[in-house]
């Protein structure tokens, strides 16, 4: 195909016409004037989620504390029905899985439960590419077993923001009792193959948890079948849960029976929760993790929005749509991008099972001001240092013809030298 075919408003229009997935778009609160490409980082709020936030409000006003078991639904029961909704979105059964906490939280509360390092088997393994949280949360945790980080926290080494293979067969080794891989890695937007490696793994002896922050509503997943031992995720990327919505985390059945070591009063059983006993009769699901009450309001959002992809006819046309937009805008970043003059490289992996929902272009050292000049003008991504800018549209919402857009706004930029002025500046939030 022609340059001029692959940019032609004919061409992109066609693609959006016959998109299943463009009536989608109308539920969602658009930023008029905007093309948001940054469902990696805060998905857009869906109008239904307006309602449910409403309807719990109004709840608090009448009924007051009534509410845990009066609302319509009862609150009581409120992250066990996100649980159950998200379950089938993570190929997870449905205790396995919990609305609870935060993403690091529920980091904190499984590795707690999951890494007991015992002779040789001292270590915890993950990416050298890791989101800095996780990696701040498992150096907490192997401080707590009295161990140094430096030590005891290996890190797969990367080539050029991808983690090969090879990397990590080799680090997989007899001294490593957890391994906490990302399903998708947050810099480059690289797909793992989960279930090959918990099998290498479990092989070994090594317990295997998942980050699926960056995974979660938009790559297909098989948790329970692939016997992933505990993942988690946060609710606010693709999954449009909001800011400050509730995370999920997802233990596998055959571990139920494990001590909660952070543990706390939502975590037992429902039925004896209000007993105020001060021995804790852990519930033997993954509710059994939880560790403080669910935030309500911060939480009901979700409600819609696994509604939204349940209608959008669940993970699979997400799944195939998101690889259509990322290898659309991949083809246009090479035809468009890469002659010298631009110096812009895809990192993304271009093979559709090894990457996620969004690209990633690295932009040399002007990356930060063409990620400025391109907010000016309307086209929202973010920056990762050193030279990353990552676009992540998301097939709920984004078409075909807003993505060839962003990509010749980026060159014009870069024509025109439009990113120069923005040199100087570095925002608190990139």
């Amino acid at each position: 195909m022609s340059e001029t075919d692959l940019t032609s408003t004919g061409f992109v229009a066609a693609l959006d016409r016959d998109d299943p997935l463009a009536p989608f778009r109308d539920r969602f609160f658009y930023p008029e004037g905007k093309i948001y490409l940054l469902g990696n980082s805060l998905g857009l709020m869906p109008k239904a989620a307006r309602a449910s936030i409403e309807r719990v409000t109004g709840e608090w006003e009448q009924l007051a504390i009534d509410g845990w078991m009066h609302g319509n639904p009862p609150w009581f029961w409120l992250a066990e029905r996100l649980g159950e909704r998200m379950a089938p979105l993570m190929g997870a059964e449905a205790e396995e899985v919990i609305a609870t906490g935060t993403t690091t939280v529920n980091l904190h509360a499984l590795t707690a439960a999951f890494y007991e390092p015992k002779g040789r088997r001292t270590k915890i393994l993950t990416d050298s590419l890791a989101f800095p949280s996780d990696a701040f949360a498992l150096q907490g945790q192997v401080r707590l077993h009295g161990l140094d980080p430096a030590e005891h926290l290996v890190l797969i080494p990367n080539q050029l923001e991808i983690l090969t293979d090879e990397a990590i067969a080799a680090t997989l080794t007899g001294e490593v009792a957890l391994v906490v891989l990302p399903a998708v890695v947050y810099r480059s937007g690289q797909r793992l193959d989960i279930q090959k490696w918990t099998r290498l793994a479990h092989n070994r002896g090594i317990l295997v948890g998942v980050d699926c922050s960056h995974a979660a509503g938009i790559v297909p997943h098989r948790l329970h079948d692939w016997e992933v031992d505990f993942a988690v995720w946060c609710g606010y990327k693709y999954l449009n849960g909001g800011p400050g919505c509730s995370a999920f985390l997802f233990v596998h059945r055959r571990h139920f029976h494990r001590t909660a070591p952070l543990a706390g009063w939502f975590g037992s059983k429902k039925e004896k929760q209000f007993t105020m006993s001060l021995d804790l009769d852990k519930q033997e699901t993954a509710g059994g993790w939880q560790i403080s009450s669910p935030g309500i309001i911060g939480s009901v959002s979700l409600e819609a929005s696994l509604a939204t992809i349940q209608a959008a006819g669940g993970i699979s046309p997400l799944r195939e749509k998101s690889l259509r937009l990322t290898g659309y805008l991949i083809d246009l970043a090479d035809r468009l991008l890469s002659a010298n003059r631009y110096g812009i490289s895809v990192v993304t992996p271009r093979q559709p099972e090894r990457r996620g929902g969004h690209v990633a272009l690295r932009c040399g050292a002007d990356g930060l001001a063409i990620a400025q000049a391109l907010k000016s003008r309307g086209v929202i991504v973010d920056f990762r240092a050193p030279d990353l800018i990552r676009l992540a549209p998301s097939p709920l919402y984004n078409t075909f013809s807003e993505t060839r857009k962003a990509v010749l706004v980026l060159k014009e930029i870069i024509d025109s030298g439009a990113h120069e002025p923005f040199r100087s500046q570095r925002p608190l939030v990139t």
